[in-house]
């Protein structure tokens, strides 16, 4: 779409041929939101109030909360027709808690194994031999250190089709318990095709 300033006016041009859907099977409510406002801000030099109100601000954090719960519900439940109807600041402010939430699980994280990580090292100066041992074998196994990781190791043997039946043949020989089987006897047939 092609915007066209006039005086105090908008044309919008449309552009033909693009299929547009208004019932999208599915789109995380972030990414919806994060379109809504790039194109709020977008039409914001051209008159479009931003200005949040109470309103707003309490959509946009009720949004925020049932996404931080549950964000394959909400995304369901949030549908175009639903976020057509709020006002543009409010999905301005949607966009940015949602942008903030995702940040503050990210910080929150690295604080958490940096906590973890510094109450370890506390606890290798324990005074009791089995606490030491344990914080040490625990900070070992931080991914960054990787000492005690637990490693699985598989082999694969590949074996000609000769050496299956020699060994299925020496198993088959001590289940019979005869060390000589008896050779079978049979006899190579043709096929012919029918002369009918």
């Amino acid at each position: 779409m092609d915007i066209q300033p006039h005086a105090h006016e908008i044309v919008l041009v449309p552009e033909i041929g693009v299929p547009f859907d208004l019932d999208c099977d599915y789109l995380d409510l972030k990414a919806r939101a994060e379109a809504a406002c790039s194109t709020a801000l977008m039409l914001e030099p051209y008159g479009l109030d931003l200005t949040p109100e109470d309103a707003d601000n309490t959509t946009a954090a009720v949004l925020t909360s049932s996404y931080a719960a549950d964000p394959a519900g909400t995304s369901a439940k949030a549908t175009e027709r639903r976020l057509a109807k709020l006002r543009p600041a409010a999905l301005v402010q949607v966009s940015n808690m949602l942008g903030q939430f995702g940040q503050m699980v990210v910080q929150d994280s690295i604080q958490i194994r940096h906590l973890v990580t510094n109450k370890l090292l506390v606890e290798v100066e324990h005074d009791d031999a089995r606490i030491r041992l344990r914080a040490l074998e625990m900070l070992g196994k931080i991914s960054d250190v990787g000492l005690f990781t637990d490693k699985k190791e598989i082999t694969v043997a590949h074996t000609t089709t000769d050496d299956l039946r020699a060994r299925l043949k020496s198993k088959l020989q001590r289940l019979i318990g005869d060390d000589k089987p008896e050779e079978a006897e049979y006899e190579v047939v043709q096929d012919t095709p029918d002369a009918g």
